[in-house]
């Protein structure tokens, strides 16, 4: 059996599986690279890279597990972030690959993309301002920006940047 032979009924192939284990063990180990690094790196959003990443290199389905997953294990694993939060990212990921694979019929990859990631990031804004402030400092939020806007716009350009080229490169081939 090929790396990239799939199941009939779930697309699952080895190049996923291989990548969604090192996805869930950078995401374990992201706290301890926080760590070491003294930068909270949960500011270049690891999650989205890998999802973004899933998206490039494995297939649709496999983006949509990530997205999913990835966040609910963090919590599992570490208790970060709490709960709610991790829901919220968890369907803010969701709804980027969501947008992403609905927009790329439409317009090129690079505006998909970066047009994906901006639309997720206003449900997340918008879930976290309709949710009462107070309600949401409660449940371990803190400040409602409390992280560099500046660096999350710069990883959405890079982010873009990668999957505009790498699906120029394979003619959209990893999620088709």
């Amino acid at each position: 059996m090929s790396a990239t032979a799939r199941t009939h009924a779930t697309g699952i192939t080895i190049r996923s599986i291989i990548f969604d284990i090192v996805a869930l063990g950078f995401i374990f180990l992201m706290p301890a690279f926080s760590h070491m690094l003294a930068f909270p790196l949960y500011f270049i959003e690891p999650m989205r890279i890998m999802v973004v990443l899933a998206m490039v290199h494995t297939h649709r389905n496999n983006a949509y597990l990530l997205a999913l997953a990835l966040p609910l294990f963090s919590f599992v694993m570490s208790g970060h972030p709490i709960l709610v939060k991790a829901v919220i990212i968890s369907l803010e990921l969701m709804i980027m690959a969501g947008v992403f694979y609905l927009l790329k019929k439409y317009l090129n990859i690079f505006a998909a993309i970066f047009s994906a990631i901006i639309l997720s990031k206003i449900f997340y804004f918008a879930v976290k301002f309709i949710v009462p402030i107070k309600a949401m400092q409660s449940l371990g939020y803190g400040n409602f920006f409390e992280f560099s806007l500046w660096i999350q716009l710069a990883t959405s350009l890079v982010l873009s940047i990668y999957l505009w080229k790498m699906w120029k490169t394979t003619a959209g081939k990893p999620s088709a």
